[in-house]
């Protein structure tokens, strides 16, 4: 049995996922606000004749015919980011507001983190912490090439991140977009499926739910934290929620995007989840011609 294989009793017409797991993904990018509106992207890149194809449900996520748009000069000049589709649900599902203090945990290479400062207008405090010092040169890079003034970046194990030094005794939300076995990306990583299982699964979920606490509680009573992966394994998805959801004052509450997305699981081979799980969503490749991924929102309570 392959890799994917354990998720045909969950996929709907598991025959097109598999067949869109095989395709190569569309070129996708994100027009950042804090230099450029997406119509002044798009000109842009018409200019460079480059043809765009608009995304319905986030205006700032731009289909483009070329697979190198990263030797534009919108790309250039910070108008534009390479950023897979489903990688800008969870920035859109925090959905910070102008002037709030935000922590990215997992933020290298950036991509989620300056489509979070574009979203605060660049004001207010975004944490952008990593663990892997050798991935903070890019997240920088980035920072800077998109215009990101207020990232203050950190080097950090997110399971013991603290805010001394930032000035605030909390967080008002946090994107916990945790490290995965990364399942949902086959279609531009050709190995990813490599070094995947239901072991691989339970090994990390210890990390993302350590992660996912961290964050948590380190946010204010009544904010907001988004969990998210780019695997299929309820182990690291509905399975880390699930333990969450026992001991720590959150709930799941309903979101939408505006992609088609399939409800959280409440049960899985020999488990049973919480049934506020479906309130969590699942994006597979065959739905919106995407990557795959997993998101879920929380409200922090008392």
């Amino acid at each position: 049995m392959d890799a994917l294989e354990r998720y045909e009793p969950i996929i709907d017409d598991y025959a097109a996922f598999r067949e869109a797991c095989e395709r190569p993904l569309p070129t996708v990018v994100r027009a950042n606000g804090i230099k450029a509106d997406p119509d002044r992207a798009v000109a842009a890149l018409a200019a460079e004749g480059v043809g765009v194809t608009r995304r319905a449900w986030n205006p700032a996520v731009l289909e483009v015919d070329t697979d190198k748009p990263g030797n534009t000069w919108p790309y250039f000049h910070g108008w534009i980011h390479g950023q897979e589709e489903v990688s800008a649900i969870p920035a859109r599902v925090l959905d910070p507001s102008p002037g709030d203090a935000v922590w990215d945990t997992c933020a290298a290479p950036g991509s989620k983190t300056t489509q979070l400062a574009d979203l605060l207008d660049d004001t207010g405090l975004l944490v952008a912490n990593d663990d892997n010092l050798g991935r903070l040169s890019a997240l920088r890079s980035n920072a800077e090439r998109l215009g990101a003034t207020c990232v203050a970046v950190t080097n950090e194990d997110a399971r013991r991140f603290t805010t001394e030094g930032f000035g605030i005794d909390a967080f008002d939300a946090v994107l916990a977009d945790v490290p995965c076995t990364c399942e949902g990306t086959i279609r531009k990583n050709a190995d990813a499926l490599d070094t995947v299982g239901r072991e691989a699964s339970l090994n990390i979920a210890a990390l993302q739910t350590d992660i996912l606490r961290r964050a948590i509680r380190l946010t204010r009573e009544g904010g907001t934290v988004v969990y998210s992966t780019c695997t299929f394994a309820p182990e690291e998805n509905e399975g880390v929620l699930d333990r969450v959801l026992d001991d720590e004052p959150v709930e799941l509450v309903d979101f939408d995007v505006g992609l088609d997305a399939d409800p959280g699981l409440t049960a899985w081979a020999d488990e049973t989840y919480d049934d506020s799980l479906t309130k969590a969503k699942r994006f597979y490749p065959h739905r919106n011609d995407t990557g795959g991924f997993f998101c879920a929102k929380l409200e922090v309570g008392a």
